[in-house]
């Protein structure tokens, strides 16, 4: 990474953040010299967020009302490559585009603005229902001579034997909790009536209208059908916007590019003819991109080392076999300054260990034919290709240790050979079967798990070595490495036979490094007793360090034969029945649903339990990360982007 300081004439500052954010290969930092001035971009940043967050809304809204089929070539997010000259007249026509987000918002609101009658009058309507029996208007008051009560009181009240005689009722509706009444009383008894009606829970009923409930009913529902004619026309003007989404879109990236330039043009620094940006470039792109502004623009560019005390980011950079794994890498943590990094040196082990741990070729083959038709067929970004790429390496790791294993979608030959052709096919394993040698296995597990952790002390090794620390080096690495492989032997025996010489060598060996760590562990105290109880505490962290980091490695033998184990038990479940067209069909069905859902589960298994084995046992030897990730000023698109040449 170098540092790059750019100079250039005010009147180009504009056309050169515009150039960097397509080229995207420079960071910029803030300009902290307190004689240059800045920019304040609050208002315009503002201003941009508020009609990019209008084109997102009437996206949105398209969406829901008109929904994009999409083609498949499109399912994984892949964006539109545009030309430059096609950009500027795209943008020309903001304003325009705009317009048509508003058209949808504004029709979008109508339909809610419509719907929420609709709520509203159905309310009503439900409401006015329990009245239709009433023939008179609901804010009758009486006559003359009369009063009339119109509302509900709880249906336990028995209206008719607590009013005075000479009142008229009618019950309108009831149900178990109300019911709805009509009472006319003459003028000398209604107080009376009024208060023992409220007494006994009487809720008047308000309408402003005077009319029937079945006329206001009816009024209702010609409103309803109004509004409901008001939201096909707003639906059918929003369908009709829907050939302006891939403009919308463009809107939406158009605004969010303008919004960055501005912010970036506030990290700037100024003086009343030129200005000054400083920075982070990839030292690969940095003669290349010099050349391109020296012949675009009048500009000063100056690349320099970055010193000690500089927050430099980091980029990664791996060949074709690593560089698919980096995003496990930035998963855990980038790595600082003082770090190398671990992409290359996990690589070939996550590979491994996932094929190990997923261990069925049928299953890799379907993992290496998907992933290459989505490399070949398919437009994806950076991202998603790596992605993709990092599951094909392990597809191809999968069939490798499938075939050794004899694992093809389980035991499915062996079935199929016993079921339809009567013929018992033995183990097709290139090396062995794990389910007939469990043992074995976990031994091996064992040792890959050893060569692992070896791995990431020999990086630590050379670290240390690098940094001049040559007998820290040496000391740190070689007890660990003849305890360890002297106390392999010793081990194995418990669980298999093991030559004698190959014991007794391991048991010198063990010795050996013990007496090495307890001798140099606790050199950097000055005390006899402090190197001394210093070398038994590393002695006893090593030895419960190693321990349970090997262990950890029996996870390869536990999700290998989980893998092979439920694929066999669904091969099993599909032959079952007696009758051979009804054992057909079941077949097929339970070998798609059940292998479909035994790969999805061991997929994720695998991809855990391969990441955390690199986090925790191998990270740990030599990794502390800490670094801050690269970000290039660039085009942050979601539905665009440049082309390359552009």
């Amino acid at each position: 990474m170098k540092k790059i300081e750019l100079i250039a004439l005010l009147t180009d500052s504009k056309k050169i953040i515009e150039f960097l954010q397509r080229r995207g290969v420079v960071e910029i930092s803030r300009n902290a010299s307190e004689e240059l001035d800045g920019m304040n971009v609050t208002a315009v940043v503002g201003e941009f967020e508020k009609f990019r967050n209008t084109t997102i809304q009437a996206l949105a809204i398209l969406d829901r009302y008109s929904p994009e089929k999409k083609p498949i070539t499109e399912i994984f997010g892949s964006r539109s490559e545009i030309e430059v000259d096609s950009f500027g007249k795209n943008a020309m026509q903001l304003e325009k585009i705009i317009s048509v987000a508003n058209e949808i918002i504004r029709n979008s609101q109508e339909i809610t603005e419509s719907e929420k009658i609709i709520t509203q009058i159905d309310l009503r309507c439900d409401i006015l229902g329990k009245w239709r029996n009433l023939d008179i208007p609901l804010n009758f008051r009486g006559t003359e001579t009369t009063t009339a009560f119109i509302g509900s009181v709880p249906s336990a009240v028995d209206v008719e034997e607590i009013l005075p005689e000479n009142t008229y009722t009618e019950i309108i509706f009831r149900s178990k909790d109300i019911t709805n009444i009509f009472v006319l009383s003459d003028k000398e008894s209604a107080d009376e009536t009024e208060n023992i009606l409220r007494m006994n829970g009487f809720i008047p009923v308000s309408e402003p209208e005077n009319d029937t409930p079945e006329t206001i009913i009816t009024n209702y529902k010609i409103k309803r059908q109004t509004s409901v004619a008001h939201i096909r026309k707003a639906e059918k003007r929003i369908t009709g916007l829907a050939e302006n989404r891939k403009n919308l879109e463009f809107a939406v990236d158009y605004l969010q590019m303008r919004k960055d330039k501005y912010n970036a043009l506030s990290l700037l620094g100024f003086t009343e003819n030129t200005f000054v940006l400083d920075g982070y470039i990839p030292e690969k792109y940095a003669d290349k991109l010099r050349k391109e502004l020296e012949s675009k623009f009048t500009v000063y560019v100056n690349f320099t080392e970055p010193s000690e005390d500089d927050d430099v980011p980091v980029l990664l950079e791996n060949g074709n076999f690593s560089a698919p794994v980096e995003s496990i890498t930035k998963m855990y943590a980038m790595p600082s300054k003082s770090d190398v990094d671990p992409t290359p040196v996990m690589s070939f082990f996550y590979y491994l260990f996932f094929g190990m741990m997923l261990s069925d070729a049928g299953y890799g083959l379907l993992m290496l034919i998907g992933t290459t038709i989505i490399l070949n067929k398919f437009r994806l970004d950076d991202t998603m290709k790596k992605t993709m790429k990092m599951f094909r390496n392990c597809g191809i790791s999968t069939i490798i240790w499938g075939a050794l294993f004899g694992s093809w979608f389980g035991d499915i030959v062996q079935v199929i050979g016993r079921e339809y052709f009567g013929k018992e096919i033995g183990s097709i394993a290139l090396w062995f079967q794990p389910l007939d040698d469990p043992i074995k296995l976990l031994l091996y597990s064992f040792g890959l798990g050893i060569l692992h952790l070896f791995l990431g002390v020999g990086v630590s090794f050379k670290m240390s070595w690098d940094e001049g620390k040559k007998l820290d080096a040496v000391l740190d690495t070689v007890p660990v490495y003849l305890t360890i492989i002297g106390v392999a032997p010793l081990a194995s025996s418990i669980l298999v036979s093991v030559p004698a010489v190959l014991k007794t060598i391991g048991t010198y060996m063990m010795i050996a490094g013990v007496a090495l760590i307890i001798l140099t562990s606790g050199r950097s105290s000055k005390s006899v007793f402090g190197k001394f109880f210093g070398g038994l505490y590393a002695l006893y962290n090593t030895a419960t360090g190693w321990l349970s980091d090997i262990l950890s490695y029996s996870r390869l033998l536990a999700l290998g034969l989980a893998t092979g184990s439920i694929a066999g038990v669904i091969n099993l479940i599909g032959t079952m029945p007696e009758n051979m067209i009804v054992k057909t069909i079941l077949l097929v069905v339970v070998f798609i649903v059940g292998h479909t859902a035994n790969l999805a589960i061991n997929l994720l298994g695998a991809y855990v339990h391969t990441d955390r084995l690199q986090f925790v046992e191998l990270f740990s030897k030599f990794y502390t990360g800490g670094g801050r990730e690269f970000r290039p000023f660039t085009a942050d698109t979601k539905y665009i982007k440049f082309r390359e040449d552009n």
